[in-house]
């Protein structure tokens, strides 16, 4: 899900990761809205990505979403870190040893942390997340605009069966 990814922490061409940052108000749980597709979550319903603090100051990430296929959760554990300043959504994490993935918040709502634009190291990795299971539809239309504005494939975009 949101931070299964490995390999490059660059930032996808055009993208600005968000400024005014504030990690304290990001941990906790989301919901995955919309994603691209990949292996890594291929078939899972159900995705949240939850985020606490590691005792080294990085963020601890658990991954979960539900196989239809399987009938069985499927969980990963991860570490992240910032890879500019704190207040620039822009982290680097890893679910498999030493190698990491971007992770860049593109949209936030500022006022109550409620959703979130994520992209990873390019702009076949996208993700809508969210507090609740769901989001007003005017207000997914207009994060699904923006990234298709960005040159995300937003005609590809799963939507997540939160039920």
């Amino acid at each position: 899900m949101t931070l299964w990814l490995a390999g490059c922490t660059t930032i996808p061409e055009n993208v600005e990761p968000v400024g005014g940052f504030d990690l304290q108000r990001y941990l906790g749980q989301w919901y995955e809205i919309a994603r691209l597709d990949h292996s890594f979550e291929r078939g899972l319903s159900h995705v949240t990505a939850t985020y606490s603090l590691r005792e080294d100051g990085g963020v601890r990430v658990i991954n979960r979403g539900y196989s239809d296929e399987k009938h069985q959760w499927k969980e990963a554990e991860g570490k992240a870190y910032f890879v500019q300043a704190p207040d620039v959504g822009y982290l680097k994490v890893s679910f498999f040893g030493p190698f990491y993935g971007a992770y860049v918040i593109l949209d936030l709502d500022h006022t109550g942390y409620q959703y979130a634009l994520v992209s990873g190291p390019n702009k076949s990795y996208l993700w809508i997340l969210a507090r609740t299971p769901t989001l007003e539809p005017a207000l997914v239309e207009r994060l699904v605009a923006k990234a298709s504005a960005l040159g995300y494939d937003t005609k590809q975009l799963l939507f997540v069966d939160q039920r």
